[in-house]
């Protein structure tokens, strides 16, 4: 495979995030932290039309029915389809075991947009695809990191050569994640992987397609009664010289001088590095930086020493992951809805794939890697 036969150099035109032509009304079910967040403040700023909200806790979508302008509020997702006008796109933002009963309740054929993860488990996600499946519904999942600003222009410079063949793609997050604020993932049984690093696994295959292997460790803080906070993940191609790994600590309490938050893709002609400001001080957020390096006489055979006349550039960008991201998610369900672009990247049936990636990783942990003694003895040796 040549170098611009790679998945990388072709993405889905759907990741260029321009707006959709007609925007159909939203109907957003769901009003809690991340509504208020990230996908109220996204669709306001994209000036994309809001129908109504629904929830259980009716004052919380008032107050933010009245803080967006939404004329119509509802006290549930059957009284919010009922209401609803012919061909309104469902913004689906609830907890994962509520998504069954919620998905049920739309009409058949209805375009709906789920907040990630399609599910708590693998065999969760795949009862829900089959549900969509049999209602018809044109169903995507809100894996909205792959249409953050700086991922479309990191993107775009790969896939236009910019720092030639990729050959190291790193996930490094080192922060203290303040848990306090999700009382409600608190109680999952799976909590990193599952709420967070999802997020990189499913941006990695949004550039290179589906891995071959998933090794990974994760496991939980020994003074936190919650599940696991801290993963290594490493992700296999056959057939490529690619290192692709995510290391997530949320555990790093010991203050921000030593924090780090950043995706970096090492290529034979250049280099991309991404600061992600947001999670250096969650919610508040730290400086998002996008720069890249380029070796313009590419590596030497050897590639044994540091290029002399590499300086790394400040790539230009405008947004955030926080509430940009979420436009672009909304902004391509609604694209394929209108026939402007001919594929629908996050549709649930390729995300549920990023969940298999999930599954294979608490897998792999379960498996607790090779016994050194059994490689020990392999050689010849005696323990």
């Amino acid at each position: 495979m040549t170098e611009i036969d790679r998945p990388e150099m072709h993405p889905a035109e759907a990741y260029t995030l321009a707006p959709p032509k007609s925007p159909r009304p939203i109907v957003l079910l769901g009003a809690g932290g991340i509504v208020k967040d990230a996908h109220l403040p996204a669709y306001s700023k994209a000036n994309f039309p809001l129908f109504g909200i629904a929830d259980v806790v009716v004052p919380r979508a008032q107050a933010l029915a009245e803080a967006y302008g939404i004329r119509h509020v509802f006290g549930s997702i059957d009284e919010a389809v009922a209401a609803a006008p012919a061909g309104a796109v469902y913004d689906l933002a609830l907890m994962p075991d509520q998504f069954p009963a919620a998905l049920e309740s739309l009409p058949d054929g209805a375009a709906v947009l789920i907040q990630k993860p399609l599910g708590n488990t693998l065999a969760d996600g795949l009862k829900l695809l089959r549900l969509c499946q049999k209602k018809g519904l044109v169903a995507a999942v809100n894996t909205q990191l792959r249409f953050a600003p700086y991922v479309a222009a990191a993107r775009k410079l790969i896939a236009d050569g910019e720092i030639g063949e990729l050959y190291d793609f790193e996930f490094r997050i080192n922060v203290m994640q303040p848990w306090y604020l999700f009382p409600e993932a608190l109680k999952l049984p799976r909590i990193e992987i599952n709420m967070h690093s999802v997020h990189y696994l499913d941006l990695a295959r949004s550039f290179l397609g589906d891995p071959d292997s998933v090794s990974a460790i994760t496991v939980k803080h020994p003074a936190k009664w919650f599940a696991n906070t801290r993963s290594d993940i490493i992700l296999r191609y056959r057939g490529r010289d690619l290192r692709v790994v995510v290391n997530a600590n949320h555990d790093h309490i010991f203050g921000p001088e030593h924090e780090q938050s950043f995706i970096k893709w090492e290529g034979t002609r250049g280099a991309i590095f991404l600061q992600l400001g947001l999670l250096l001080d969650y919610p508040t957020g730290g400086a998002d930086i996008l720069r890249i390096a380029r070796t313009d006489a590419g590596l030497t055979p050897d590639a044994s020493q540091r290029d002399p006349d590499v300086a790394w550039q400040d790539v230009p960008f405008e947004g955030s992951w926080f509430p940009d991201a979420f436009i672009g998610s909304m902004g391509a369900l609604q694209r394929y809805l209108e026939g402007s672009v001919p594929t629908l990247p996050t549709a649930v049936d390729d995300v549920i794939k990023t969940m298999a990636l999930v599954e294979a990783a608490y897998t792999s942990q379960d498996f607790e890697g090779i016994d050194p003694r059994l490689a020990f003895a392999a050689a010849g040796g005696q323990w």
